[in-house]
């Protein structure tokens, strides 16, 4: 553990505060440094699209060796803070949780995500969960940066666990959970509705995480609504290999180039990177 990596952690709790903090998620270490180059805050991964780096599918197929190698490339490519994206702690019980937060340690991250989902999109107890935070949270007191930051997200509406009306309840009683095992902030991918957001916000303590992507209401409406941080999951990972497929269909198909216009120049980005 350095001073750094702890001084970084104290950023990026700092900056669920006041404001919103904005995430466009990375990949990979050069996702990361053309990211931080925009003028981001911080850096967070999006498991799906560190997967699929990898060649492999989300919902953790890749290895908690293989997730934990990609972000420490991540954390190397970047001076600011990073939050790895651990999925739902890479095995159930709490102690798998507790390994992998070690592992992120380690390999320089100083915050995280973690799913109340398995698998197979039923989502763990609220006790459950709870349990699984509380190991997560001792296993950063154990590896010396008690200051991590536990983003708890919660799939109750992105996976339409229950009946509609009873979503928000469902969530409101989980976050008081989440709260007291030691989350730091909530996150409620599926969620976009502004007056349930608003609603979240005031009826919990923890700052609000919402997942955003076009058709979205914007960053400016979802602070007003009091979210104090906002990603977009896979989407940026998804428009890049949109576009290296439709260059390379138009390119083989009609031998043509028109969709590689716009992009930055070689020396833009060569010179992105550490040396």
């Amino acid at each position: 553990m350095t001073n750094s990596q702890q001084t970084k952690a104290a950023v990026l709790r700092e900056l669920h505060k006041d404001g919103v903090l904005v995430l466009p998620n990375a990949w990979d270490a050069g996702s990361a440094a053309l990211i931080a180059q925009a003028g981001v805050k911080a850096i967070a991964t999006t498991s799906g699209g560190v997967a699929w780096s990898a060649g492999k599918p989300d919902q953790q197929v890749l290895t908690r060796d293989e997730m934990v190698a990609l972000v420490r490339g991540i954390v190397a490519a970047v001076e600011l803070p990073v939050t790895a994206d651990i999925e739902g702690g890479y095995g159930p019980a709490p102690e798998d949780v507790a390994a992998t937060v070690t592992a992120v340690i380690a390999a320089g991250a100083v915050g995280v995500n973690l799913e109340d989902s398995k698998p197979d999109f039923s989502l763990f107890t609220a006790e459950e969960q709870g349990a699984r935070i509380r190991a997560a949270r001792a296993a950063a007191e154990q590896a010396g940066l008690p200051e991590l930051v536990i983003n708890l997200r919660t799939d109750v509406f992105l996976f339409g666990i229950g009946a509609p009306e009873g979503r928000q309840a469902d969530v409101l009683a989980r976050a008081a959970v989440y709260a007291e095992a030691g989350a730091d902030s909530l996150f409620v991918p599926g969620l976009l509705d502004l007056t349930v957001v608003a609603e979240l916000v005031q009826g919990q303590p923890l700052p609000v995480n919402v997942m955003a992507g076009p058709g979205a209401p914007t960053v400016a409406e979802f602070e007003a609504a009091g979210v104090r941080r906002v990603s977009v999951g896979t989407a940026v990972a998804q428009a890049a290999y949109t576009l290296a497929q439709r260059a390379a269909a138009e390119l083989v198909g009609k031998g043509t180039y028109e969709e590689l216009a716009g992009a930055l120049d070689f020396g833009a980005v060569n010179g992105s990177f550490n040396r």
